[in-house]
């Protein structure tokens, strides 16, 4: 097996948890940490994969990619506090004002 498919694998176990942890959690900061796991997965393969096309493409796709990380996580955080502050709960089943 080569080291870029073990890459790929260990990217793809990200990816599957960070997935797997948006879909149980109901609290907004663990969903938020979630989000930069699964972006931290297409970063591992990004790179994985820039270094075996010997290219630095993929490693400088990584860094807008963290740049863009963040960004979503002081935003994301900051809507959080606002959440709290507001309803005293971050937890995702409160928020039904929206619903018709």
């Amino acid at each position: 097996m080569s080291p870029l498919t073990l890459y790929q694998l260990v990217a793809l176990l990200l990816l599957a948890l960070g997935l797997f942890g948006i879909c149980q959690r109901r609290s907004l900061v663990g969903m938020l940490i979630c989000v930069e796991l699964m972006l931290n997965a297409v970063n591992l393969n990004l790179v994985a994969m820039s270094h075996y096309l010997e290219s630095l493409r993929g490693q400088a796709f990584t860094f807008f990619i963290i740049t863009v990380a963040a960004a979503e996580a002081a935003i994301g955080l900051g809507i959080a506090i606002a959440l709290y502050q507001h309803r005293r709960s971050v937890h995702t089943d409160s928020f039904t004002d929206l619903k018709g």
